[in-house]
């Protein structure tokens, strides 16, 4: 982090001016605010930094940078820090008061990930944190416990996985029992890495070429991602609203596993898509951007306020063979039945693929949560399947790494309806190499591939 360890912007003479906060103390101040209502009131971190980052929208970018990535990061490394802090504290840390059990969470996670702060600082700041909160009388307890792992953090290890990555053992034993510890590995290192905001392009609206010389012109640091051709991966940049290339329309927040979803499904022109849970309409732009003004793309989902989140995207793109509508998957619409050439089922699931990005997820979801998911995707696809014309296909995806819901999902598909497995089309230029492509399915692995965890899968219907 560029924050200076007292907190002085460059050139500064260190006088504080008359009624302000230092930096470093109101940088920490927001910081706090919103772990306490993430680790103690159970938001989410994404949710309750958002907010945060748009009432302090006026805070330079080193600031708001700082705020990110302390905030993101003590949620990521909780069951680590948790650890530590058990061996340094004589009482349990979950008898502490939640303000006192936060400030030595936070300060803990920038003593072991965050080097740009001297040790001293973090400690000091955390002291005056505390006094600021009324915590006066445990100001010694903080110093002392935060002095004690900066003096011995050279020396803190763990050899076990769930700890090493703060991954909750459940989670662990799961992927251990499905793959090899490589791989589950991998897949813990993945999540921890830190990955730039990955864009597609819209290509009917405007060229790679044109996008990218934007997108460097404005400053953005830009490469290509090695999964799919026409996802950017972004870097450098302050606002996302304020580049040019996403104010007109070309490019689309989406990752690279996500936007191979559609050309899995390779629509024709002139096709029906219907996309049963689709907020915020990624999958379904891109179908629409794909078939080039022809056809027709219905993007759905539960809610009013998914459906408007669509929209935006709609009239922000300009495409106009696409609408939304506000419908619930498990009900059966008539209208629809044996009408659509794609049906794009992603559904609701455990969203264990996208943990690099919503932390909080790990600590959400237990074995018993994914068989009910698994349960609801089957009710789910139940109703799908009725969608899809003689001939025509179903594709099947979710944000996740769990058999129960992926490849056992299809299996149980392909053994109670009448479709056979579909031809899953990748991007002629992609790293994948995975050999159930030729079976027409593929789950995505962080750590093997640079991109969210994700399953794919083409059903064909019989022609009747």
């Amino acid at each position: 982090m560029t924050e200076t360890a007292v907190g002085k912007k460059p050139g500064s003479t260190g006088n504080r001016d008359k009624g302000k906060v230092p930096k470093a103390a109101r940088t920490r101040e927001i910081v706090l605010d919103i772990l306490l209502e993430v680790l103690e009131k159970d938001r989410f971190v994404h949710d309750v930094l958002g907010e945060a980052l748009a009432k302090y929208q006026y805070l330079e970018k080193a600031d708001r940078a700082f705020i990110t990535r302390l905030s993101e990061g003590t949620v990521e490394r909780r069951l680590t820090v948790d650890a530590v802090l058990k061996g340094c504290l004589k009482g349990e840390l979950e008898k502490q008061r939640p303000v006192l059990r936060t400030i030595l969470r936070m300060s803990v996670y920038q003593l072991l990930w965050m080097d740009r702060v001297p040790d001293r600082a973090v400690c000091d700041e955390a002291v005056k944190l505390a006094k600021s909160r009324g915590l006066n009388g445990l100001s010694g307890l903080v110093n002392g416990v935060l002095r004690n792992v900066a003096r011995g953090k050279q020396e803190i290890s763990f050899t076990d996985l769930s700890l090493r990555y703060s991954m909750p053992q459940e989670l662990v034993d799961m992927w251990s029992r499905e793959y090899p510890r490589e791989a589950v590995e991998g897949i813990l290192q993945a999540f921890l890495a830190d990955a730039p905001t990955t864009v597609r392009c819209n290509q009917s609206r405007a060229s790679m070429e044109k996008i990218q010389k934007s997108l460097q012109r404005q400053g953005v640091k830009v490469s290509v991602s090695p999964v799919f051709d026409q996802v950017l991966l972004l870097s450098g940049y302050d606002y996302l609203e304020r580049l040019e290339a996403f104010r007109e329309g070309w490019i689309q927040v989406q990752d690279a596993a996500s936007a191979l979803v559609t050309e899995a499904a390779d629509p024709q022109p002139g096709d029906q898509v219907l996309d049963i849970c689709g907020a915020p309409g990624g999958k379904g732009l891109h179908m629409a951007d794909k078939l080039k003004d022809t056809g027709l793309v219905i993007v759905r989902d539960l809610t009013e306020e998914k459906a408007e989140r669509i929209r935006e995207n709609i009239a922000r793109t300009g495409l106009s063979n696409i609408r939304s509508e506000v419908w619930d998957a498990l009900e059966f619409d008539e209208r629809w039945e044996g009408q659509a050439d794609i049906v794009i089922a992603d559904l609701p699931c455990s969203g264990l693929g996208v943990i690099g990005k919503k932390p909080d997820i790990k600590y959400r979801v237990t074995e018993d949560r994914i068989c009910s998911l698994a349960e609801l995707q089957k009710q789910i696809l139940t109703v799908a399947s009725r969608y899809v014309k003689p001939g025509g296909k179903l594709i099947y995806s979710t944000c996740t790494i769990s058999r129960r819901e992926n490849e056992a999902q299809r299996e149980w598909f392909l053994e109670n309806f009448p479709f056979v497995p579909g031809k899953l089309k990748l991007p002629e230029k992609t790293v994948i190499d995975e050999q159930t492509v030729k079976m027409g399915y593929v789950q995505l692995l962080p750590g093997r591939y640079p991109c969210d965890g994700f399953f794919i899968a083409v059903f064909q219907k019989d022609k009747q």
